[in-house]
């Protein structure tokens, strides 16, 4: 799914409605396949982001676990380094695809 959207269960503190609207908004623009629909999509669009948002507000919420709750920061951090070496394997990767092209 979309990098972007992130675990909200079980944070402290608690996610955010405005987490949970961001959330909704990557969801919808991964499904609609657009960042920005047109005017005539504009309110299903809208719509749909808000719906979502009440859902995963619902979800988040009614969740319970045994758990102890995730610190914002640690997990924050944690997906920092773990995009850090997914743009270092691929800038990697690029850098052995040029070497191994033929000299022109």
């Amino acid at each position: 799914m979309c990098r972007n959207i992130v675990p909200l269960n079980n944070l402290e503190p608690a996610a955010t409605d405005h987490e949970c609207h961001d959330a909704a908004l990557q969801f919808v623009r991964k499904i609609a396949g657009t960042t920005t629909p047109s005017r005539a999509n504009q309110a299903v669009f809208d719509r749909a982001v808000e719906e979502i948002a009440r859902a995963t507000r619902a979800l988040v919420d009614d969740l319970t676990t045994t758990a102890p709750r995730k610190n914002r920061e640690d997990e924050a951090t944690k997906r920092r380094a773990r995009s850090a070496e997914r743009y270092e394997a691929i800038r990697v990767f690029q850098e052995q695809k040029r070497a191994a092209r033929p000299a022109s």
